[in-house]
């Protein structure tokens, strides 16, 4: 397998889990004040899940999801469009030391637990735990 180049060894370090998170609710912040000028991309209510950085924090991948799960291409083209303004707003308010290119992929997290909820309310699944 080739090497991920979010993960160094076992995980991702503390300082990357630190400034991931800063950055998670930096970049939420700004998305909910509206703080981009892309009237677009300000009518929209988006969720910030999780911010994952490469271990030199340089890249910052943040995983979102709007709303109501509706719209989701949308979303993505809207903040590839302004992630140099995020990007710069980020950078200001966390005072880091670079400020990090950032790439926006969707949550599938919510999804992945309706699966599972799905699959565990199956009769056969039901058995197999009641035994």
């Amino acid at each position: 397998m080739g090497k991920n180049k979010f993960h160094d060894g076992p995980g991702p370090s503390q300082r990357q889990l630190r400034v991931g998170e800063l950055i998670r609710r930096s970049l939420s912040e700004v998305l909910a004040r509206g703080d981009v000028h892309d009237p677009d991309l300000n009518r929209l209510s988006i969720t910030v899940g999780e911010v994952r950085t490469s271990p030199d924090l340089r890249v910052a991948t943040a995983y979102v999801l709007p709303l109501g799960g509706q719209g989701r291409e949308d979303v993505l083209k809207l903040l590839a469009r302004n992630k140099g303004e995020l990007r710069r707003i980020i950078s200001r308010k966390l005072a880091l030391k670079f400020a990090p290119d950032l790439r926006f992929q969707l949550d599938e997290t919510f999804d992945r637990m309706d699966d599972t909820r799905r699959m565990l309310q199956q009769d056969a699944v039901r058995r197999d735990l009641e035994e």
